[in-house]
């Protein structure tokens, strides 16, 4: 469909110079977009419907008019490549992901004090993500071992951070950020910064000190 489309659009595009005004472009474009047809259940199908209606009426129209009407058919072809470009991107991300409710210790068999070790390690050479994740982990770790997270194991970010946030009020932001950080990097494929790997190990210190 969208190869026809382009087609379409380059045999018109050939026939006429495009010298519209902006105004008259955007007036175009402001009315097709405002067709209830915008509004359907699919909105794919109604874009490119929408397309090929303004390609349709460059075919029929003459004049000034032909110009204005083919602009605004560009117009919205290109925008409608770069949206299922987006979608299509976020789509591949989405069913890579294996979602943050799956346990943060799912696959942990290490102490507090070595998962803490790493972290220092990882951050020291610039491993910013494995600082993130080995530092969350050491926290959430260090819970289970003074017995205030029951089932660790089973026991998601969300979980955990409620948790933590219950026994320290005062560090709801903080616990808050690190949760929100070690999900990013862990689920969403998100690169750490340094400030962040900083702040996870910050957060468990505290919450040492805190004991």
């Amino acid at each position: 469909m969208i190869a026809t489309l382009a087609a379409r659009v380059s045999l018109v595009a050939g026939g006429s110079p495009l010298t519209p005004s902006p105004d008259d472009a955007r007036s175009q474009l402001r009315r097709e977009l405002v067709d209830p047809d915008y509004h359907r259940s699919d909105p794919v199908q109604a874009v490119l419907d929408g397309v090929q209606r303004l390609i349709d009426g460059v075919s029929r129209a003459g004049g000034t008019q032909r110009p204005v009407v083919l602009v605004a058919s560009l117009l919205l072809f290109a925008l409608l490549v770069l949206g299922l470009g987006w979608l299509l991107s976020r789509a591949r991300r989405t069913a890579r992901r294996p979602g943050s409710d799956t346990p943060v210790l799912h696959d942990v068999s290490l102490t507090a004090a070595q998962l803490r070790a790493r972290a220092d390690a990882a951050l020291a050479e610039g491993r910013f993500d494995d600082a993130v994740v080995d530092g969350f982990r050491a926290l959430a770790v260090r819970e289970a071992e003074a017995g205030r997270l029951v089932d660790a194991r089973s026991a998601t970010t969300r979980e955990v951070a409620t948790r933590l946030r219950e026994r320290h009020l005062r560090l709801d932001a903080q616990v808050t950020a690190a949760a929100t950080t070690f999900d990013l990097v862990l689920y969403g494929h998100h690169a750490a910064s340094a400030r962040q790997a900083r702040d996870v190990l910050a957060l468990d210190d505290t919450l040492v000190g805190a004991r």
